[in-house]
């Protein structure tokens, strides 16, 4: 008796407290409105001048509401404390969260105000807001709010814009059958909705159905002619609507949550404007191109990221082929093996290090062996070699395994790290000779950031997805930086991307043929691209001064890909790029050559000056001073050659 007194002191204390307490607004609450880089909105959370009141709303709608999410809800004060204990009395004798129980005030309170926040002081304070809320309205007022902001799937909140994107009608104007579809979405969007999964929708509507017959709000009758219902979808809103568009979104959200000036609640803010760096018709080519270079049945995943390398603002992101099928977003929370995407880093330590355009090693099969006992034998792809001296714009362009793992081993792991580490890749790197080859697995986003200080001729830049946050009234709360930081030679990077044009340079035909030759005739611009392969990831990542593109192809349970399936990503990507050049680019995206920098005729093989009986010559650059002459370069690429035991 004396704790259930306590217990009633407190509560009737806290409610006292409340109700003297500045009321929450909760019709402005939770509105969200995200721009594109027009200022053109492309999502939004709660937008009032669809708000409709609970006169407007169908009773079929209101009645399958309550008894779905809520029977009591005309009776409790915010929390069902029977429904609690059934709860947790199931779930924990099933060994499994069976059963929920949050009323509708709490799943209102949680949508209003705490969409950031996914802690345990969440739940605390989402009790702390359903408590004000039920103490400062009435329940009429908080189940108009509640079927006002909740999500029915595709981007549309709100019963008034649900009704009108499905059927095209008001949601005074719902049947029965309609209303028991649009109640069921918001349990799981990505899966209830008909225009995704017809049949789990309708599985959903029969168990509303039912509920609405067991608590004889409809006949048996009602229900089946309603179940057997035929039902035309409209499915249609003002601006194409984009599936990846949403794991973009996501992104923003995420990184919302890392801004320390952004109110963790949106009671503080009454909503929020965010502008962000998408390019809506970038994000649209690149669902386009996604579709048309993957089957539709196939369960290969792909993660594309096309990036501003001068600001590192993130123009267009797809985390996965179809947001409704997975939500997943591959782009930017998971990390997969980069394969030979990794060489570029390699190769900038070893420019930086006295190597040149020229530098050579001899292709052939070799075994490594190093601390004196162990060994190390990689296989270029298709075991296929030279067995000659192949020079570093040659290694790129078949992205040699050889080649690498000799730079690699030469410079010492140190120098590979130490420049990957410079361009803002964080993700673990094994010191192991396999390094160069892409063993270790990365992040999309942060390859696609490391590879804009290649595309930008030296500074590291922070990826990002928000320029700037105002709050309703305009008042900014965020405008993003845009730091750069100096961390590689420009002209060197210069060099480095000239030479990774030979992935697709007919001029590299020899005993093998460059990795990307194939996109030869499809390229209208001049591009930077290193692709990289191993049995379970595609990857393809190019550049040009405007623009980053890194497409990652693959299955999530790391199936091994078939021959076939490598040249999705590839597909993906120059359409992609070659959209944005053709769209958005400036004129030309290359490079101005450096003062330092001097341009040499040679034979592009072998790396050697060119002869007059080469019968194929190539300009390479060279930083003044180390251009080959007819013996230097040979002595240098002995000397280097003669340290591997093999």
């Amino acid at each position: 008796m004396i704790l259930v007194l306590i217990f009633t002191v407190v509560y009737f204390g806290i409610y006292l407290y409340i109700k003297l307490s500045p009321k929450v607004e909760i019709n402005t609450a939770n509105s969200v409105f995200l721009y594109d880089k027009d200022e053109q909105v492309f999502f939004q959370g709660n937008e009032e001048k669809e708000w409709v009141s609970l006169d407007d709303i169908s009773q079929y709608v209101i009645d399958a509401t309550i008894y779905t999410e809520d029977k009591n809800f005309y009776k409790h004060h915010g929390f069902d404390y029977f429904r609690i204990l059934k709860a947790f009395y199931v779930n924990l004798t099933s060994g499994s969260t069976q059963q929920g129980a949050s009323t509708i005030t709490q799943q209102y309170a949680k949508n209003l105000f705490l969409s950031f926040d996914k802690t345990w002081k969440r739940k605390w304070d989402e009790m702390w807001y359903t408590m004000k809320i039920e103490a400062n309205y009435s329940k009429d007022e908080i189940l108009e709010g509640y079927l006002n902001t909740i999500n029915y799937g595709h981007g549309m909140y709100g019963i008034e814009n649900a009704s009108k994107y499905y059927f095209g009608k008001t949601a005074k104007e719902l049947d029965l059958a309609e209303a028991t579809i649009l109640t069921g979405i918001p349990k799981s969007p990505s899966n209830y909705s008909p225009l995704i999964d017809f049949e789990a929708a309708k599985e959903r509507q029969l168990l509303i159905l039912d509920l609405l017959v067991d608590n004889n709000i409809i006949s048996e009758k009602e229900k089946e002619d309603a179940y057997n219902q035929e039902l035309s979808f409209l499915g249609e809103k003002d601006r194409d609507e984009l599936t990846t568009v949403m794991y973009y979104h996501d992104a923003v959200m995420d990184e919302l949550e890392t801004i320390d000036s952004i109110p963790k609640s949106y009671s503080e803010t009454s909503g929020l404007k965010i502008y962000t760096n998408l390019d809506w018709n970038l994000q649209k080519n690149v669902e386009e191109n996604i579709q048309k270079s993957i089957p539709e049945d196939s369960e290969i995943q792909t993660s594309v990221v096309l990036m501003n390398p001068n600001t590192g603002g993130v123009l267009a992101l797809a985390g996965g082929k179809d947001y409704n099928v997975s939500s997943f977003n591959r782009a930017t929370d998971s990390s997969r093996q980069v394969g030979s995407t990794m060489k570029p880093y390699l190769y900038y330590a070893a420019l930086e290090n006295g190597f040149t355009s020229s530098s050579s090693f001899t292709s052939e099969e070799t075994t490594f062996v190093f601390n004196d006992q162990d060994d190390y034998t990689p296989q270029n792809y298709n075991q296929t070699y030279g067995n000659k001296p192949i020079s570093m714009g040659t290694a790129i362009a078949y992205s040699e395994n050889i080649y690498a793992v000799k730079t690699h081993l030469f410079l010492g792991s140190d120098a590979l790290i130490n420049v990957a580490r410079r361009v803002g890749i964080t993700a673990k790197l094994e010191n192991v000779p396999s390094l160069p080859l892409g063993t270790n697995e990365i992040n999309i986003l942060e390859m696609t950031a490391g590879y804009s200080s290649f595309a930008n001729l030296g500074y590291k830049v922070e990826p990002h997805f928000i320029e700037k946050v105002e709050d309703s009234n305009g008042k900014v709360l965020y405008e993003a930086k845009n730091k750069k930081e100096a961390v590689l030679n420009p002209s060197i990077t210069f060099i480095l991307n000239n030479l990774l044009t030979a992935t697709y340079d007919a001029d590299y035909i020899d005993y093998n043929y460059p990795t990307a030759i194939g996109l030869a005739s499809k390229l209208t611009h001049k591009y930077a691209l290193k692709s990289g392969t191993t049995e379970t990831d595609n990857w393809n990542i190019g550049f040009n001064s405007d623009v980053v593109c890194a497409v990652w192809v693959g299955y999530d349970d790391n199936q091994t890909l078939k021959t076939s399936e490598y040249k999705y990503a590839q597909n993906i990507w120059y359409q992609s790029i070659e959209y944005y050049e053709r769209n958005v680019g400036e004129e030309d995206g290359w490079y101005q050559m450096p003062d330092n920098v001097s341009a040499v005729l040679v034979e592009p093989i072998s790396g050697k000056l060119a002869t007059d009986s080469d019968k194929k010559k190539k300009m390479m650059y060279f930083i003044k001073g180390t251009e080959p002459t007819s013996n230097e370069q040979e002595v240098f690429d002995e000397k280097v050659e003669d340290s591997y035991p093999s």
